[in-house]
Formats: C-alpha cells, sequence, structure tokens
C-alpha cells in the first residue's frame, strides 16, 4: 500500500513534508489556495488504499470533480493498479446516468518518491509510456523535495476544469453528499474560508483493490 498520495495533499495543503502517517486513515482536507490568481476552495479527499466493496469506490469516483491517480516510484504493484482506477474513473463518469458534458473529468497521473532512486522499481520511461497510451498529464515528483512540485498537480486539474467549462467565477458546486461520503471525516486545512472563489472536489487515489 502506498502512502505517497496522503504526503502530496499534507504538502499541498501545509508546504510541510511529513513522512509518516496512519495508512489507514481516510480524510477530506478542505483547503483554500490562490491558483492563476482565483481563490479556489479545495476539497480533496485522501483514500485509505485499503480493500474495498466496489460500491464504496464507485461513490468515492462519484463525489470528485478531478482526480489525482497515485502511485510510487519505489512500489510495482502500486504501479500496476494505475490503469485500472484510470479506467474506472472513466467508466463511471461516462455512465448515461451521469449528468454534464460529454467530456471525462481531469485525471492526472502522479508518481511519487522519485528522490528514492535506489529503491526505484518504476522507471520514468514506464510512467511516461502508460501517461501516453492514456494519454493523460503525468507528473513524476517527491513530495519530501518540492512543494512547487506538488501544487503543480492540483494547477493542472483546476485548469482543466476550467478549460472544461464546469465552473464560472464565484460559484460553488453543490452536491449530493452519499452516506458513504458523509461518513468520512472533514478536517479544514485553510485558517479562514470566505464565500468568495470556486469550489472543486478531487480525489487523491492510491491502489484499490476491490472484493
Amino acid at each position: 500500500m502506498d502512502r505517497g498520495d496522503k504526503a502530496l495533499t499534507v504538502r499541498f495543503i501545509t508546504r510541510r513534508f511529513i513522512g509518516d502517517y496512519d495508512p489507514t486513515l481516510e480524510m477530506i482536507y478542505r483547503h483554500m489556495a490562490v491558483i492563476d490568481g482565483e481563490m479556489v476552495h479545495f476539497e480533496i479527499l485522501d483514500t485509505a488504499g485499503q480493500e474495498e466493496d466496489s460500491l464504496q469506490i464507485e461513490e468515492k469516483i462519484k463525489w470528485g470533480d478531478g482526480f489525482a491517480v497515485v502511485y510510487s516510484v519505489t512500489d510495482r504493484c502500486s504501479f500496476d493498479e494505475v490503469m485500472r482506477l484510470c479506467f474506472l474513473i472513466n467508466h463511471i463518469h461516462s455512465s448515461p446516468k451521469r449528468s454534464g458534458g460529454s467530456e471525462q473529468p481531469p485525471v492526472v497521473i502522479v508518481a511519487n518518491k522519485k528522490d528514492l532512486q535506489f529503491d526505484r522499481m518504476v522507471s520514468t520511461q514506464d510512467g511516461e509510456n502508460l501517461s501516453k497510451a492514456l494519454k493523460l498529464p503525468f507528473y513524476e515528483i517527491s513530495t519530501r523535495d518540492s512543494y512547487e512540485e506538488t501544487v503543480a498537480v492540483f494547477s493542472t486539474l483546476y485548469q482543466e476544469l476550467m478549460r472544461q467549462g464546469h465552473f464560472s467565477p464565484g460559484s460553488f458546486k453543490r452536491r449530493t453528499v452519499s452516506k458513504v461520503m458523509e461518513k468520512i471525516p472533514k478536517m479544514q486545512a485553510s485558517s479562514t474560508l470566505n464565500s468568495a472563489g470556486r469550489s472543486l472536489s478531487f480525489n487523491s487515489f492510491r491502489d484499490y483493490i476491490p472484493e
């Protein structure tokens, strides 16, 4: 189980790198940040990566506006799960029951822990080839070494959502929250929030192994 996505989320919202986490902890972080000169309200679901049934996974994917699919370059198994997760996101959001346009939600493939070169099991070329095959943006980053690299991931998701035209300035997205999502703890990461800006929800996925 890769814990790199939690490090990515915490690095983005606090600017600090914290290496030790409870791998079973699942949390929705609420954070306010300036992206491209605009105030953006982020809700980031940081998944636990534990074994879950298909309904739980589906509800979490339905909840998100954009997705960061994270694997560790030191864990080949987490890399092998990326394609399946990307196809699952595509399948759920292309369902006739889903409202909105025909474009798929933004997905970014993120390879974390590039600083651990001696423990590397997945090459940069492997990640690039997969991203080209899936036609998705790819970032190889080190959350330990670079705050700017983590910001680039969320900025890319935000910019793609704006390109798709899902949000207008000052708008908030209202959503129906399922019982699955209601059970997930929420943490207010920003010190202050106001009513201005855009509200976007992102999922930071690690490898899921459905029953």
